[in-house]
Parts: C-alpha cells; structure tokens; sequence
C-alpha cells in the first residue's frame, strides 16, 4: 500500500558567505549590493593568474572550536559545523523531546579537505622522506567527514551520508533530505553544503582551466554575470545550512514556519567534462524535472536565483533553457544571479543561493545581479535579470539552479507556507 507523501516544511537557517557570518548579514548583504570579493588574504597569491577571491571576513575557528578541536578540521568541517549549529538553533531542534534517531544529516561538498590533502603531502615532499603524517590527515579530508561532526555535535542518528555532484552538491542534499523526510524515514534533517578551497591548488587549478576571472585591477566588479564583458567566475568560500522538517512534526513542536519546500529535480548535460550542454539541455530537462516534482506550472514561478557563474558559456546556455522551460512566462519573471555579490561557492553554491531563494519568499524581494555595465546581444533585452539593484515585488515561489562539471544539475523550488 503507497502512503501519501509527507509536506516538507523549513525551520531553520544558517550562512557564513563572503557577505557575513549569519543569515542576517548575508541577506543585508545581497539586498544592498555588496561585493564579497577582494584580495586574497589566505595564501600568497602574487604569482596567480587570479590574485582575488570572495573569502570570508572576521571568521576565527577559536570564536567557535578550542584550539586542540580546531585542528582535527579541516576548514570546510570548520564552516559546516558553525553554519548548521546556527540553523539548528534557529529550529530549536535540541529540544530533549525530540527523536534523534529520526533526525539526519545530508551535506554537500565538492572538493572537501583539498587544503588539508595539500599541506600534508607538501610537509611529506618538502621533508626527508621520512612519512610523518597527521593521524587526522583521513579524518580531515574525507567529503563525508563533515555530516558526521554535525551528528556527533547533537547526536543525530538519523540518515547521515554526503553529496558531491560538484558545483550542484548541496542542492542534491537539500533535494535528497527532502525525500527523505517525505517518503517518512526522518522527521527532521539537517542539509545543506561547505566549501573551503581558497588555496593554491583550488585557485592554480581553475587558473589552469581558465574558469577563473582574471581581473585583478577590479576584483569587486570581476563577477559579472550576463554582461558582455564577463571571463571567468570569482572563487568563493562558505557554508549554508537548512533545516527541513515534516510538517505535523514541525506543527507539534510549535515552532515558526519560514517556507515550503515544494519540489526538487535532478538530470546530467550527459556533453562535457566541463563545458555546459551549448542548447542548454540538461538545464531545460532539470528545471522541468522540478516544475513536475512540485506539481507545478511555469507560470507559478515568480524568481529564479541562477546558477550565473560569470562565464561565457554557462550563462548563455542557462537563459536559452529558462526561456525555453517558461515561454512567455521568461518575460514576467525575476532572475538573478547572487553569485555576483557572493562568487561561486563551489559545491556549498547550492546552499547558499537556496538560503537566498527562501529568503526572497519569505521578504517578498529579489536580491540584484550586480556589476552589470554592458548589454550582452546573445541575451533577450526583454528579460528582467534584476541588474544592479534589488526589486520588491511578491515572490510565491522562487526557483534555485545549481549546474556541476561533469554535466550534473539541480534545482529546488520552495514557496510561501500557507497551513
């Protein structure tokens, strides 16, 4: 017998962006046009190509770890751990009356440890030969290693795994914890992504595929999403965090409501190492796959947040599939592209944007595409791509695309919550 499946609801919120270490000062941030990005203070980075990224400001392990604890995490646990322990006290979920075996954690990343990954084979390089290696070198690096800290924080014994689909990983956790907690294995999951590659592997190794803006004399105007004159995207670090909830689960804890998850889809490019399918397939196919998921017709679409990653190709295939997907509904709708103001978080992108989606529903407000300083031909004028300033208007659903190398996407949808 097929049960009905369950409402999904969201409860609780946490970010630490380019723009600011709370959920607050990141969506201050996005509505005024703030650019993340400036010189890179992580490493030296005098002889990259690219000498700028979107790092975190004022962010200090020790404000949240002691010394010893810090040092067995790597920086995107780091992240992880502080963004999802603000969402869960955002959701009140250590609440003694709650089932922790029925409360999970889904986490996306990319890349993972890479900066742990590099410094302890440099150390083995640069030393005698000898393998003197950090018995947390394992532990440290491995994608997975993230979700487990979380649990272990609050003792969550539900489902516990990582995403890595790339760039689309933590819309893939939010879209599997949200079928999770649908199909009745959880009442509760913590989900959402971190990325910390702000190093000299991450930037040398974008450089070399030349994905990265090389813009140095300009780095706070170098992320220019659908404009003319854009080369590359502008690295970003960070982590989001969402705690999606059961709806009667949510209802008897009294807790408030902030949005609806309503539908998620997932498809491959199934083209190019790292080029996007050039009709926009994979796009068409996953918004579609969405749009159905959530029983949903384009026209109840009011925002979508791009996946609009500054690069030549990726931003041109990405509208060819939106007007495709929305027809003359394209012309109504607000799109923009956070990663502008925030650069590209890598797998921990998806999250973030989804945080900046539900927040766009929940204000009515649609955050701008910023640095927009010439009109691109291969774009239809005619599309409202929410340049340069913010715009007000009612948002009952807002769409968020995330598109990996390797050809993989996801998008999510979430609307206004109405009991």
């Amino acid at each position: 017998m097929n049960k009905p499946l369950k409402r999904v609801v969201v409860t609780g919120l946490g970010a630490l962006t380019p723009l600011g270490n709370s959920v607050s000062a990141y969506w201050e941030g996005l509505m005024n046009g703030v650019s993340g990005a400036d010189s890179i203070t992580l490493f030296d980075a005098s002889k990259f190509k690219t000498q700028f990224a979107c790092e975190l400001k004022g962010f200090n392990p020790e404000d949240y770890f002691d010394r010893k604890e810090a040092r067995k995490l790597d920086r995107f646990s780091q992240l992880a751990v502080v963004a999802a322990s603000q969402a869960v006290e955002h959701a009140k979920l250590t609440d003694e009356a709650i089932n922790k075996d029925r409360v999970g954690v889904i986490w996306g990343s990319g890349i993972g440890g890479m900066t742990t990954f590099m410094e302890e084979v440099r150390n083995f390089y640069l030393g005698d030969g000898t393998p003197r290696f950090n018995p947390f070198f394992i532990p440290k690096l491995i994608l997975d290693i993230a979700s487990g800290h979380i649990s272990m924080k609050y003792g969550f014994r539900g489902p516990n795994f990582a995403t890595v689909s790339a760039c689309a990983s933590s819309t893939n956790a939010i879209i599997d914890a949200y079928n999770y907690i649908r199909l009745g294995k959880a009442d509760a999951i913590i989900c959402g992504g971190s990325e910390a590659v702000i190093n000299e592997a991450g930037v040398g190794g974008f450089n070399a595929m030349k994905a990265l803006s090389e813009r140095n004399d300009a780095p706070k105007t170098a992320s220019r999403p659908f404009d003319l004159d854009r080369d590359g995207f502008v690295m970003g670090e960070g982590a989001g965090a969402i705690i999606l909830e059961e709806y009667e689960h949510a209802i008897r804890r009294g807790i408030p409501i902030i949005a609806e998850i309503a539908g998620g889809g997932a498809s491959a490019d199934a083209h190019h190492l790292t080029a996007p399918h050039p009709e926009g397939l994979g796009a068409y196919n996953v918004m579609k796959n969405a749009l159905e998921d959530a029983e949903m017709r384009p026209e109840d679409i009011d925002y979508i947040n791009v996946h609009g990653t500054s690069t030549p190709l990726g931003d041109i295939s990405e509208v060819a599939a939106i007007q495709k997907v929305f027809g003359e509904h394209a012309y109504k709708l607000n799109i923009s592209s956070t990663k502008s103001m925030t650069g590209h978080l890598l797998g921990a992108a998806g999250a973030i944007e989804a945080i900046a989606s539900i927040l766009s529903v929940v204000n009515n407000a649609i955050p701008p595409t910023i640095n927009h300083f010439t009109d691109d031909p291969a774009f239809d004028s005619k599309l409202n791509f929410t340049f340069n300033k913010a715009q007000h208007k009612e948002v009952k659903a807002a769409l968020s695309n995330t598109f990996g190398f390797g050809g993989h996407n996801a998008s999510v949808i979430f609307k206004k919550y109405e009991p």
